[in-house]
């Protein structure tokens, strides 16, 4: 069940998380597409949507990561850095919807995957 709001935020988020990831290259897969029951205790009331993409071999993806991220912080999204040994990871948000953006340190491989703020159904 989607409603006008979640559409529209839906296609808010794919259209940032598509653009972030022609940054890093052309070849990005999507992973996850759909709306998700966003509470537990009360299946139905709220409604979120997942975005998500993956790019296997994208050219320069640390120096792409660096580049991207100011940005992204001109049109209002917050970052913060999450990074670990293994993945640099840079978290985005802005008005309840954020997403995430992990570059492995090892393969290089890119993931992007966010979500919407909670819309009630």
């Amino acid at each position: 069940m989607t409603t006008p709001d979640l559409d529209l935020l839906a296609s808010e988020l794919t259209d940032v998380i598509d653009g972030v990831a022609a940054v890093f290259g052309p070849s990005a897969a999507p992973t996850v597409n759909g709306e998700l029951d966003c509470d537990p205790t009360q299946p139905g009331k709220l409604f979120c949507w997942q975005y998500g993409v993956r790019l296997e071999h994208p050219g320069e993806p640390e120096r792409r990561l660096t580049e991207v991220i100011p940005t992204l912080e001109q049109r209002g999204w917050q970052a913060h850095d999450r990074s670990t040994p293994r993945e640099l990871i840079a978290r985005f948000s802005r008005e309840g919807a954020d997403f995430t953006i992990h570059v492995a340190r090892a393969s290089h491989a890119v993931a992007i995957i966010g979500s919407t703020r909670p819309v009630p159904a």
